[in-house]
């Protein structure tokens, strides 16, 4: 059976979604506060890193863990409303990009299972 990452479209198209993704979240009032300070460059270049990791296709991701990369966000406390957010623009972009209703599933299941981690709690 493929990878998740493979079903998605390998390379390119988690290039592209984090591309898009990020456009969202940089245009979305719930969220975007808490990209103010961030180099873009850096934080999507990471985020292709990770997803392509916890997506099944090759691992070089370096950075944190989601618990230690979200302890010191400024822009506020985030709570669940924060996270499903981020859900909510992902399933989005995937769907944008002809993603498969059962693979955009399995990428929220993904990252409901690192809310605690990300809230810290």
């Amino acid at each position: 059976m493929s990878s998740l990452y493979e079903r998605l479209g390998g390379e390119a198209a988690v290039d592209a979604a984090v591309d898009i993704f990020y456009r969202k979240v940089l245009s979305d009032e719930r969220i975007s506060n808490y990209f103010d300070d961030v180099d873009m460059d850096t934080q999507s270049a990471k985020q292709k890193a990770f997803l392509t990791m916890v997506f099944g296709g090759p691992n070089n991701y370096s950075g944190k863990d989601m618990r230690e990369g979200h302890k010191d966000l400024k822009g506020g406390k985030m709570d669940d409303s924060h996270v499903d957010a981020v859900i909510e623009l992902l399933g989005g972009t995937l769907q944008e990009l002809g993603a498969a209703a059962a693979d955009i599933q399995e990428v929220a299941g993904i990252a409901n299972s690192v809310r605690d981690d990300v809230l810290n709690r």
